[in-house]
């Protein structure tokens, strides 16, 4: 069994969000909450918080995490994640989003299992919602994938037209074989991924082929402040 590496790129800069990562959930940074979920992986040999900002550097070595510094000019958290690789030899490695403080272990390591076969590039995470007002949401990024279960496409628009039965919604969170991570970080933007917003779509459109693995567990990303009190809501459901 190829053991991984779990790296969570996190930068203090948000348009949207400005300090998102050490906004607290119930005392907590969420970085913290994201580290700490992620521990609980059973197949990562370390986790690793990649940053370019000396706030969220001090803070993560405060709760005892592994943190290195990275770059300020990566355009995104693949790039930041593709830095750590560099300078690692671990076959296979987990970019996880440092804005998922519902991740669950369980999910990294569903990731690394199906990347146990070499032949699969790229790994990432969907869950069937059944709520079609929430297909509408911008926020909520959908895919559709073909009879094997890799990617067709992803998208922030309604995906497929008038589902019946189910969507797919997509949580981002990757995993890669190290040598092909290394391979994206050399690969310009992509036109459907400026157009979108989702770096995924620079794997399709150069014609690689993402996995998509099935979880029961739902996630909510936080985009936005007003989802901090979405996610403390659900954590007291959780407690209780």
């Amino acid at each position: 069994m190829n053991l991984a590496t779990g790296v969570i790129p996190a930068r203090h800069s948000s348009q949207r969000f400005p300090g998102k990562p050490l906004a607290l959930i119930h005392g907590k940074p969420m970085i913290q909450r994201v580290y700490e979920q992620a521990k609980k992986a059973t197949l990562c040999e370390q986790i690793i918080i990649a940053t370019d900002d000396e706030k969220i550097f001090h803070a993560a070595q405060a709760f005892g995490a592994d943190v290195w510094m990275t770059s300020s000019q990566h355009n995104s958290g693949t790039e930041r994640v593709a830095e750590i690789a560099e300078k690692i030899q671990c076959p296979i490695i987990i970019n996880i989003q440092g804005d998922e403080p519902l991740l669950q272990g369980q999910m990294i390591d569903d990731l690394i299992i199906a990347l146990q076969d070499e032949n699969i590039a790229v790994a990432t995470l969907a869950t069937k919602i059944k709520d079609f007002t929430l297909i509408d949401d911008k926020n909520i990024v959908k895919v559709v994938t073909d009879k094997n279960d890799f990617a067709l496409y992803f998208s922030r628009s309604p995906l497929p037209f008038q589902p019946t039965d189910y969507f797919l919604q997509h949580i981002g969170i990757y995993g890669y074989q190290r040598d092909f991570l290394l391979k994206f970080g050399q690969l310009p933007e992509s036109r459907l991924e400026k157009t979108e917003k989702l770096e995924q779509l620079r794997i399709l459109e150069n014609g690689y082929k993402i996995k998509v693995v099935e979880t029961p567990f739902k996630t909510l990303s936080v985009d936005s402040p007003q989802d901090i009190l979405k996610v403390e809501d659900i954590l007291k459901t959780v407690s209780n």
